[in-house]
This record gives C-alpha cells, sequence and structure tokens, in this order.
C-alpha cells in the first residue's frame, strides 16, 4: 500500500504543476506503481478543467471560456507533453541517426516550434467550440493511458532516464490495475476508448519503423495527438 501512495505521488509530481506530493526521487520500486496511476491522474485534471468550467460558465462567455480552460489545461500539465511534441516533431526533420540527439537537445528547433504553435491553435481552437466538457475526465483518462501501453508494449530506444526504468519496472499486473479502472471510468464511452487505441496503433507502426521503439519525448506526442484526435472525434459526432 505504501508503494502505491509513494506511486501515486510521483505521478502527480511528474504530470502536474500541482505543488502536491513533489516527489522527485525515482526510488526503485515505485516507477511501475507511478505509471499505473497515469490514467487516474489524467482523469482527475479532467475533473479540475469541467469544475472550472462548470463554475464560470454563467459568467463567462462560451468562446473566451474555451480559451480559458485550453490555458488551464496547459497550466496544470506543466507543458510536460507539449516539450515532447516539439522535440519529437524536430526529430523528423533530421537523419534518423541524428533525431535522437536532437530530441535531446534542450533547445526548441524552428520546425518543433512551428508545428507546436499550430498543434496548439488547433487545440485552443477545438476548445472555443467545444461543448462537451464533462467528457475531459475521459479524454485526458485514455491519452495518458495510451502512454502506459506504450511503456509496456513497445521497445524503449534508450538504455537510460526515467523512461527506460519505467518500462523496466511496469509490471503486467499493474497494467492490468489501470485497464480495469480506465475501463469502468470509459465504459459509456467505448468509441472514444477504440479511437484512442486506433491512434496508438498509428503512432507505434510510425515510429517502430523509424527508430525501433518509443522515447520520453515520444510518449509525450503521443498523449498530446491523442487529446487533439479525441477532442475533434466529439465535435465530429464520431464518438461520444
Amino acid at each position: 500500500m505504501k508503494n502505491f501512495f509513494k506511486g501515486f505521488a510521483l505521478a502527480v509530481s511528474m504530470l502536474t504543476s500541482i505543488p502536491f506530493f513533489k516527489v522527485h526521487d525515482f526510488n526503485k520500486g515505485i516507477n511501475g506503481y507511478a505509471v499505473l496511476f497515469y490514467p487516474l491522474v489524467g482523469f482527475l485534471l479532467g475533473l479540475i478543467l469541467w469544475g472550472t468550467h462548470s463554475l464560470l460558465q454563467v459568467h463567462i462567455t462560451d468562446l473566451h471560456l474555451g480559451i480559458i480552460i485550453f490555458a488551464l489545461w496547459v497550466i496544470l500539465t506543466g507543458a510536460l507533453h507539449l516539450d515532447g511534441l516539439s522535440d519529437t516533431i524536430d526529430g523528423l526533420f533530421v537523419s534518423k541517426e541524428r533525431a535522437i540527439e536532437i530530441m535531446k537537445d534542450p533547445n526548441t528547433g524552428g520546425m518543433g516550434m512551428i508545428f507546436t504553435v499550430t498543434f496548439l491553435i488547433l487545440k485552443a481552437s477545438s476548445l472555443a467550440v467545444f461543448d462537451a466538457f464533462y467528457l475531459l475526465p475521459v479524454v485526458l483518462l485514455l491519452s495518458r493511458f495510451n502512454a502506459v501501453l506504450a511503456i509496456y508494449l513497445f521497445p524503449y530506444i534508450s538504455q537510460n532516464g526515467m523512461g527506460a526504468l519505467a518500462k523496466e519496472e511496469l509490471k503486467r499486473s499493474q497494467v492490468i490495475i489501470a485497464l480495469i479502472y480506465v475501463a469502468l471510468l470509459s465504459i459509456s464511452t467505448l468509441g472514444l476508448f477504440a479511437i484512442s487505441l486506433f491512434v496508438l496503433f498509428v503512432i507505434k507502426t510510425f515510429f517502430i519503423r523509424r527508430y525501433g521503439g518509443f522515447s520520453g519525448d515520444i510518449y509525450g506526442f503521443t498523449i498530446e495527438v491523442t487529446e487533439l484526435i479525441l477532442l475533434n472525434a466529439i465535435l465530429l459526432g464520431i464518438a461520444s
């Protein structure tokens, strides 16, 4: 039980900017538990976003409130996954041999910046016309479950770092626990679940061919892309 709590605290610390449970010690034995809680942390973030929208919707116009929710979304996640998105995109504009080195560079390249800004505009625009904010907890839940599946199922292209430690310690039993609570929390939105798994399949197919596996940046890329596609699937009425 102690490892469960430590894992949850580490997951909150890693995936959010919320000033609680600030844990920066990746002690051996708790990293798999942290990954187990990634989807739950996403669900809780979604609840905060939905709750904020519910409180403010009678006071602020829909367009402006959608942009506020977008900004809060970025702030709550500390732009962590956006950084992974940007680094991953930078890696796509160089050779495979240089890509990993470029992705590790703390400086954002021109193409990463351009495409990330474009991505943010699309996400903000999606939220500006979004009207199903009660589904945000599920959107954030499923996108982070994709990261759990990617960590467990696919090779990790580096031999060090917290991503390697997470993959090493993540056990089948922990993935099954995550699958059970994710299924229960999203049982009324199976269409979204199916779409999120399809997005993961497409991303996996591309990056396995290009690099032979995933990295921490690609996990962030996976989360961000899944979120945007799920938002627009809801907007288009493809899934509910």
